[in-house]
């Protein structure tokens, strides 16, 4: 793949992209030579698999170890009654090359883990934190901000849905969470919170990548879906993280 030049199917396919004058072919370039890790093909990772391979980013990592069971079917719709029983990275493959037969897809159909998660994120150039696991997510950040790997977090519950993305000399997700919050991740979400948190989510990836914008660098953005309001909260860096400069 040459990631020099569109090719004539590319122009046609990213026209609606090139024709902005802020974006043009230079930032549908930037997108082609991307790499993007997005770490949970569920419902976060979902949308921010999808939009990322609509928008063009040349090579896309997909991180997870589970297989698709019909209770995921309520928001992770990435995936079809089809693949029930399949491995979620194929499965969402599959969907992704249905979309956009561009992208270069790497499967990683495991669960990360501190042993293996710094050699994984190394060759990209984002993260995303698509999961559903406060471990994991700390194990996301700690492992990120070590490698000075920018990325994007983002959670959901019930109703509600926040993200924050992280780059050298920002606040992290150990910032605003001390320790895990004792909240029971087998009840909810409504099944469109994931769609939302995860757009931004791919929003903020393709901002980095092209250098549009601001990133919601010590920030967290909340969503409510019941009140349909989005706040904004600043997060101060920590002094207690003195790997963070």
């Amino acid at each position: 793949m040459d990631s020099s030049i569109l090719t004539a199917e590319e122009t046609l396919r990213y026209a609606r992209h090139t024709s902005m004058p802020d974006f043009g072919t230079d930032g549908q370039l930037s997108l082609k030579r991307a790499s993007v890790l997005v770490i949970g093909a569920g419902g976060l990772g979902s949308p921010v698999l999808m939009y990322l391979a609509a928008a063009g980013v040349g090579h896309i990592g997909i991180a997870d170890g589970d297989r698709v069971d019909l209770s995921n079917l309520q928001r992770q719709i990435i995936h079809s009654t089809d693949a029930i029983g399949q491995p979620k990275v194929e499965s969402a493959a599959k969907a992704i090359l249905g979309l956009n037969p561009n992208p270069r897809l790497t499967l990683h159909h495991r669960f990360l883990t501190p042993d293996n998660i710094t050699d994984t994120i190394a060759g990209y150039d984002f993260v995303v934190d698509a999961t559903d696991s406060f471990d994991c997510k700390f194990m996301i950040n700690d492992a990120c901000v070590a490698s000075g790997k920018p990325y994007s977090h983002g959670g959901i519950w019930h109703y509600q849905g926040q993200l924050m993305t992280w780059t050298p000399g920002h606040a992290c997700y150990r910032c605003l969470f001390d320790s895990a919050p004792a909240i029971e991740k087998t009840s909810g979400p409504l099944g469109v919170i994931p769609g939302i948190i995860g757009t931004l989510q791919a929003a903020e990836a393709i901002k980095f990548l092209t250098g549009k914008g601001e990133l919601l660098t010590d920030t967290l953005l909340t969503f409510d879906a019941l009140s349909m309001t989005f706040t904004r909260i600043h997060v101060p860096v920590s002094g207690s993280h003195p790997h963070i400069g």
